[in-house]
């Protein structure tokens, strides 16, 4: 709750540094920011600044000065952005412009080269405080300063330091992972639902000696959709498979129905394992008990165990499925599409996240990807903690629209007679 406050005091420090600068904010425009706030995600940078945006600026000449002083302040140190009793506040940095109702005796032309000079005031003081205060950086969730978290976001997963590794796991902590819901069979009681309820509508009709005077309503309930999670833990994908288990770790604590598998050359269970409350020891237990650790790589056969083991019991209800992979395989091609195409027909959609695409020059030329390609819904990347966002987005979006399925043959058209 502090750490709210004082960043909805950062917030209304900004708004007074804009109308400082020559942008014509209002207090309410500065109060809707805050309030904006409480509906978005501050970690995602640009979620960030399109609600300061729509918020703050009112007119189109001021969007220059307002995207120079967003990127310093909320780059700048805490000590200048704060706003707190014992900090100082920005408004010290720089002059301060007179208040509406205060006497002005500058003519309009003055007024508005003085807009200007205020403007680069303001710009310039910030730099000034910036480059006095070295080098040094605070993480995200301490003092709300994007560089760090920018650095972090775009940074491939196979190059992370230890540090590092510990920072990305609270920011994948921070993630909102929700996903679509699915329409049941039962209704709920809803005043604006489509279906009458006539059992609940004849019992109110008691109250009134037996007239419906009132329509009782019911309306499809809904549930999040079963997420099922199988991840590659061979040889090729070792320098990933830490990172990526943690994030299965942060994904299962964060939702209520995932069922979680690894695989090299077998399947294996690990959704009791990821249950502990501290991930240390959770890695620590999915180590001992996976057997082939970066080891070979069969998916085709993995796949098949799971179809055959596991499909009933966790496919239920239109669940999503996500197999996270490089798609080097040593087994069977064919039975890997086999396999592929079971699955794809046993779940609502089918989710590949590959490593590799995240590169420019990454091209799906091995055996195993092109066999598995026909039969996947969803291929998309998962290399670093900007994709990480990006999948967690496209969850939530996943509505009752049942995607194309691409590996249905296209029949040629008929010769002309």
């Amino acid at each position: 709750m502090t750490a709210t406050m004082n960043f909805a005091q950062r917030a209304l420090a900004f708004a007074r540094l804009l109308r400082r600068a020559g942008v014509k904010t209002t207090t309410g425009q500065a109060m809707d920011f805050v309030r904006a706030i409480e509906h978005i995600d501050i970690s995602r940078r640009e979620e960030f600044r399109e609600a300061a945006r729509a918020c703050l600026v009112t007119h189109k000449d001021d969007l220059p000065v307002f995207d120079r002083l967003f990127d310093l302040y909320w780059r700048a140190k805490p000590e200048y952005t704060d706003g707190l009793l014992q900090q100082p506040d920005p408004d010290d940095l720089i002059e301060l412009a007179p208040e509406e109702g205060e006497e002005a005796e500058e003519t309009e032309g003055s007024s508005i080269e003085g807009a200007r000079g205020r403007r680069l005031e303001a710009i310039e003081a910030i730099e000034e405080a910036e480059e006095g205060e070295g080098s040094e950086t605070e993480s995200l969730a301490d003092a709300f300063s994007y560089s760090p978290a920018e650095i972090l976001r775009e940074k491939d997963f196979a190059d992370f330091t230890e540090d590092e590794l510990a920072q990305i796991r609270r920011f994948m902590q921070q993630l909102t992972w929700q996903i679509g819901r699915r329409r049941s069979r039962r209704k709920v009681a809803s005043p604006k639902g489509r279906f009458i309820d006539p059992r609940r509508t004849m019992r109110r009709s008691l109250q009134s000696g037996g007239v419906p005077l009132t329509l009782a309503r019911r309306q499809t309930k809904t549930k999040p959709r079963q997420l099922v999670v199988i991840c590659d833990v061979s040889g090729s994908m070792d320098r990933y498979s830490r990172i990526l288990l943690q994030f299965i770790y942060a994904v299962e604590n964060g939702m209520a129905k995932v069922e979680a598998f690894v695989f090299g050359t077998r399947l294996t269970r690990v959704t009791r394992l990821l249950k502990h409350q501290d991930i240390d020891e959770a890695m620590r237990r999915v180590a001992r008990e996976v057997q082939d650790w970066s080891g070979g790589t069969r998916i085709g056969q993995s796949l098949q165990s799971f179809n055959q083991e596991w499909a009933r019991r966790v496919l239920r209800n239109g669940a999503v499925v996500l197999i996270i992979s490089d798609g080097w395989d040593r087994g069977d091609p064919q039975l890997l599409a086999q396999e592929m195409a079971r699955l794809q027909r046993s779940c609502y959609r089918l989710i590949w996240l590959n490593p590799l695409l995240g590169s420019p020059r990454y091209e799906p030329l091995t055996r195993g990807i092109q066999a598995a390609l026909p039969y996947i819904d969803d291929f998309m990347p998962i290399h670093n903690f900007a994709s990480l966002e990006a999948l967690a987005k496209h969850l939530s979006q996943i509505d009752d629209k049942r995607p194309v399925r691409r590996q249905h043959a296209v029949l040629p058209e008929a010769p002309a007679a």
